[in-house]
C-alpha cells in the first residue's frame, strides 16, 4: 500500500506550496518512487505551474497527464451539470492509476482559483476522504491576532471531523515572528495533544514574488532576461501613469515597473535609475498591452551596457496586469536555488519533518467510502475478467449499465433476448455495444442441450422433455442453464422480473451449497465512510436457528469476498443474557451453533444494534467484546426488521445499498430491484464477476 497524503488550505496565500516542498523534499529522501497529484489544474495549453516545479526539481518518471485528475472548465461542466459524483469518480480513478505505480503520492489541494471558493473547502475534503488519504492542512496567521489564529485552527479542525478526514496534523503559515511562543502555547492549551500541529514565521523571501514567478503566472515574454536575474526579488510594483520626472520620485528598492509598451519616456528613465547612485535599483520592467518599444529606443537599449534589469512583456492593459501581479503570491521554480534553500530550512526549523513522517506511516486510514469501494468493485472485476450474462437485453437501463462495463473493461457480457429487438434498441439508444454476444433462447443452438439437462435435474418433479423445451426459452431459465453449465460465470436479472421468476430457476438448477441449509441474501451498506454487510434483508421471512447460523456464516464469507473483515453482531432485542423470550432464544441458539460451526469468527450475540456499531454504548453492555462497538456485519433475526432496518439506514443516512446479493448458492445469481439505476446494475455486476471467481456466491 502507497503512504500518501492530501495537502489542503483554506484559503489563498496560506503558503500552502511551502508545506507542499517540505513534504515533497521528505518523501525524495526515502530513494522510492515518488509522486504529485493535482486533483483539479486550471484549463488552458499551458502546464500547471505546481506540477512543472515538482516534475523539473523531482523529475518523476510520469507523464504530466497522470498527474492530475481534471480540468476545472471539466469540473465546473460537470458540476452545473448536477454530476458532481461523476467529477469525483473521475478524480479518484487518475489518482488509483497513479498510486499503483509508486510507493508515496502528494496530493495537493485546490487554490481557491479553479472553482467556486462556496465549494472548495466541501470538494478538497471530499477528494481527501474518497482518495483515502490523511489530511495536513494549512492555515495563515497572516494578519491576524493570536486568538483570531486560534479561532481558526479550532474551526477548521472541528469542520474536518465532522466531514470525517483522517486529520494528519495542521501547520498555521506565515505568523508574526512576535507571536510564535503565545500561539504556539495556546494552541498546546486548547488541543491538549489531540492534533498535531506547527507553527510557522511569516519569510519576506517567500512571502514576495520573483520575476520568474511572474513571468510564469502571467505568461510574460522575457525581452532580455538571463536566467539568474529571474530569481530577483519583487518587492512592491508601481504602475506608470505620470511623466517621467513626476514617477521617478515614487521608484522604491525592488520596483516592479508596470507600464504601457509604447512609453519609451517610462521606459528608459526606469532602466537609468539602476545603475544611477542618486535611485533605488528597480527589479524589472512589465510592458502591457502587447506593445514593444519603438525601433530606435529599443536600439539604443540594446547599445547600454548590460545590467540586471529584466524587461517583461504581456498581451494584457496596465490595468488588469497590475490587478493580476496583486492576486499573486511567492511560488517555487526550480532554478530558483535561494528561494528553496530558504524554503527547506524554514520548514526543518519548525516543522519536525522525521516525525511527521513516522506518523504518516502509522497512519494507514481505513477509511472507505461508497465512490471508493466502487472503484475497488471495478477493478478487482476487472482482473477477474469472466463472463456475465444478463437476461433483461431489451430494457434501457441493462444496455446503459452493459456499455459501462465494456468501455471499462470489468467484464465479457452475453444479453438475451431476440437478436434484432435487441440490436435496434442499442442502435436506438446510440450505444457502443458491437463486440457484445446477444442470443435469442428460442433460436439458440444451445436450447436442445440445456432442455436435456433441465429435464434430467427435474424429472422427478414431474417436467416432461417437453415441458423442458418449453421452459427453458424463458430467459430467466435460459441464463441460470449457462451458468449451470459454464457458459457463463454468473447472472444478474430482476431489474423487470419479479424476485421469484429469477429465484426459482436458481434454486430448481443451481442450487445450495453443500454445507450450506439455506440461500440468503445481504446488502453491502456503503456508509461515508465505511461498508457494512446487512443480511438477510429479501428473502427468508423467519430462518430458524440453524438457518440463521448459517446466514452468518455465508454473510461472513461474503465479507471477506469484498476485503471486509467479518465482525458478525446477530441483532436482538437485547444483550447478551440480559434478555428471554422465544425470539432472542432463537438468536442466542443460532448464535450458538455459528460458534460451533466457525469457532475462528469474531461473532457476538445475542445483541441489540446500538451495542453493536457505537464504542460508547458497547463499553457499558458488553465491555471487552471484539464485536460489540465495531461489528462489521449485521444479521437480522427475521426479514420483517432486515428489510425495514436497510431502508431505514439507507434512506435517513442517504447510504448507498448495493444489493441484494444472493449467497449460499453453487454459482452467483443477483438480484436487482425494479427500481435500480444504471450504477447499481453496473456495481452488481461487478460484484457477481468477483463472486464468480472466488468460487460461488
Amino acid at each position: 500500500m502507497s503512504q500518501k497524503i492530501y495537502i489542503a488550505s483554506g484559503e489563498s496565500g496560506s503558503g500552502k506550496s511551502l508545506v507542499v516542498l517540505g513534504m515533497m523534499d521528505l518523501f525524495a529522501r526515502s530513494g522510492q518512487k515518488i509522486a504529485c497529484f493535482k486533483p483539479l489544474i486550471a484549463s488552458g495549453d499551458q502546464i500547471d505551474p505546481d506540477l512543472r516545479f515538482i516534475i523539473e526539481r523531482y523529475k518523476p518518471d510520469l507523464p504530466y497527464e497522470a498527474m492530475y485528475g481534471c480540468t476545472s472548465a471539466s469540473a465546473r461542466e460537470l458540476i452545473n451539470s448536477g454530476k458532481y459524483n461523476e467529477l469525483l469518480k473521475a478524480i479518484l480513478e487518475k489518482f488509483k492509476a497513479l498510486e499503483s505505480r509508486c510507493a508515496q503520492v502528494l496530493s495537493i489541494g485546490t487554490d481557491f482559483r479553479n472553482i467556486s471558493p462556496a465549494l472548495e473547502f466541501d470538494f478538497n475534503t471530499d477528494i481527501a476522504n474518497n482518495l483515502g488519504c490523511p489530511v495536513l492542512f494549512v492555515i495563515s496567521g497572516q494578519h491576524a491576532t493570536v486568538q483570531e489564529v486560534i479561532d481558526r485552527v479550532t474551526t477548521i479542525i472541528d469542520s474536518l471531523t465532522d466531514r470525517n478526514c483522517d486529520i494528519l496534523a495542521i501547520v498555521v503559515n506565515r505568523v508574526p515572528s512576535y507571536m510564535i511562543g503565545e500561539v504556539t502555547k495556546g494552541l498546546d492549551e486548547v488541543l491538549d495533544g489531540n492534533v498535531l500541529f506547527y507553527v510557522v514565521p511569516e519569510s519576506s523571501i517567500l512571502a514576495k514574488p520573483t520575476v520568474g514567478n511572474i513571468a510564469d503566472s502571467l505568461g510574460a515574454v522575457c525581452f532580455n532576461a538571463e536566467e539568474e536575474w529571474l530569481h530577483r526579488q519583487i518587492s512592491n510594483y508601481k504602475v506608470a501613469a505620470m511623466e517621467l520626472p513626476n514617477f521617478l520620485g515614487y521608484i522604491e528598492q525592488g520596483s516592479l515597473i508596470i507600464v504601457p509598451g509604447d512609453r519609451s519616456d517610462i521606459i528608459l528613465g526606469s532602466l537609468l535609475s539602476y545603475p544611477s547612485k542618486n535611485y533605488p535599483q528597480i527589479a524589472a520592467l512589465l510592458l502591457t498591452g502587447g506593445l514593444k518599444p519603438a525601433p530606435q529606443v529599443s536600439k539604443l537599449i540594446e547599445g547600454l551596457d548590460r545590467f540586471p534589469v529584466p524587461i517583461l512583456g504581456v498581451e494584457t492593459d496596465t490595468f488588469t496586469t497590475a490587478m493580476n501581479v496583486n492576486a499573486l503570491s511567492g511560488t517555487f521554480v526550480a532554478a530558483d536555488q535561494r528561494k528553496i534553500a530558504a524554503a527547506l530550512g524554514l520548514m526543518e526549523a519548525a516543522v519536525d519533518l522525521v516525525s511527521l513522517e513516522r506518523r504518516l506511516s502509522m497512519s494507514r486510514s481505513t477509511k472507505v467510502t461508497p465512490l471508493m469501494f466502487e472503484h475497488d468493485l471495478l477493478q478487482r472485476a476487472r482482473e477477474k475478467q469472466c463472463c456475465i450474462v444478463l437476461p433483461e437485453g431489451n430494457d434501457e437501463r441493462i444496455l446503459q449499465a452493459a456499455e459501462i462495463i465494456r468501455l471499462r473493461g470489468v467484464a465479457e457480457l452475453t444479453l438475451l433476448g431476440n437478436v434484432t429487438e435487441v440490436r435496434n434498441k442499442i442502435n436506438a439508444l446510440g450505444l457502443r455495444l458491437d463486440d457484445v454476444r446477444i442470443i435469442d433462447p428460442a433460436t439458440s443452438e444451445m436450447r436442445e442441450k440445456f432442455a436435456g439437462i433441465y429435464h434430467e435435474l427435474r424429472q422427478h418433479k414431474g417436467i416432461s422433455p417437453q415441458m423442458a423445451h418449453d421452459t427453458v426459452t424463458d430467459v430467466s431459465y435460459f441464463g441460470t442453464m449457462m451458468v449451470h453449465c459454464g457458459d457463463a460465470g454468473g447472472m444478474v436479472s430482476w431489474a423487470a422480473h419479479t424476485t421469484q421468476h429469477t429465484i426459482r430457476p436458481a434454486f430448481e438448477i443451481i442450487r445450495t451449497k453443500p454445507d450450506c441449509s439455506i440461500v440468503s441474501s445481504v446488502f453491502l451498506m456503503c456508509l461515508a465512510d465505511r461498508v457494512l454487510v446487512f443480511g438477510d434483508c429479501a428473502v427468508n421471512p423467519d430462518p430458524n436457528s440453524q438457518q440463521l447460523a448459517d446466514i452468518a456464516i455465508s454473510s461472513a464469507e461474503t465479507a471477506v469476498m469484498f476485503g471486509i473483515e467479518p465482525r458478525i453482531a446477530m441483532l436482538s432485542y437485547s444483550t447478551g443474557e440480559s434478555g428471554k423470550g422465544k425470539d432472542v432464544d432463537k438468536v442466542r441458539e443460532a448464535a450458538a451453533i455459528a460458534r460451533k460451526q466457525r469457532p475462528d469468527l469474531k461473532l457476538e450475540g445475542p445483541i441489540q444494534y446500538d451495542a453493536a456499531i457505537d464504542p460508547g454504548v458497547a463499553k457499558a453492555k458488553m465491555p471487552g467484546s471484539e464485536v460489540a462497538g465495531q461489528a462489521t456485519v449485521f444479521i437480522f433475526p427475521d426479514l420483517n426488521t432486515g428489510n425495514n432496518t436497510y431502508k431505514a439506514v439507507q434512506r435517513s443516512a442517504n447510504v448507498v445499498a448495493i444489493g441484494p446479493l444472493l449467497q449460499g448458492l453453487n454459482k452467483p445469481v443477483n438480484d436487482l430491484s425494479r427500481g435500480c439505476t444504471v450504477a447499481d446494475i453496473v456495481n452488481t455486476i461487478a460484484i457477481t464477476a468477483i463472486q464468480a471467481r472466488s468460487g460461488g456466491a
